[in-house]
């Protein structure tokens, strides 16, 4: 077998290295193989360092990486609940299609039968889409009480403060399951009508 050249062409060096790397050490281990035996070597190493050390402090790093563990594991989980609640926290349910005269009308009967609670959620829902429908809002789908609160104070800046209270309220009502007053159900029927110019 001829020696490769001390100096070979662009096209002699890669031909070389294809050849090279086809040779089967190069592919004794897969991926999942190579990490398997990493872990395995940390584990080991690990392993050996502790028993080099006292029982006490052995147990004490044991300790102080389960509780390290189970702390990541707890805010992964809190993390994913949060997120989850903040997409389930829209006024207006996405696949809930009414207007906001049918919802001022459930609330104004929710009112009436003492569940101020209903009339309360019902009736800022009524509101929100109201100023959708008068292009005072923009449709956002799935847009939570604050946003909503937000965009409706900039679009009327002297209700600012009663929009932003009446969504704390909805907030309280529909997320923090408080009883509602029947002033404050009432407030928000009057806070819609404000806004859509009704005396």
């Amino acid at each position: 077998m001829t020696e490769p050249p001390l100096d070979p062409s662009p096209e002699q060096a890669q031909r070389l290295l294809e050849r090279e790397l086809l040779r089967p050490e190069y592919h004794r281990h897969d991926v999942l193989q190579q990490l398997m035996d990493w872990i395995s070597r940390f584990v080991d190493g690990t392993v050996r360092a502790a028993s080099g050390t006292p029982p006490l402090s052995a147990f004490f790093a044991m300790v102080a990486f389960l509780l390290l563990a189970l702390g990541l594991t707890w805010l992964l989980s809190r993390a994913r609940r949060t997120a989850r609640a903040e997409r389930s926290r829209a006024v207006v349910a996405e696949h809930e299609v009414l207007t906001a005269a049918e919802l001022r009308l459930r609330a104004e009967r929710a009112l009436a039968e003492g569940r101020n609670g209903d009339a309360v959620v019902d009736g800022f829902r009524a509101l929100a889409v109201r100023q959708v429908e008068r292009g005072r809002l923009d449709d956002l789908p799935g847009a939570t009480a604050h946003e909503v609160a937000a965009a409706v104070g900039a679009a009327h800046p002297p209700a600012r403060d009663r929009v932003t209270r009446t969504a704390a309220v909805f907030d309280e009502v529909r997320y923090g399951d408080r009883p509602a007053t029947p002033e404050q159900a009432a407030e928000v029927l009057r806070l819609d009508d404000a806004l859509a110019g009704r005396p």
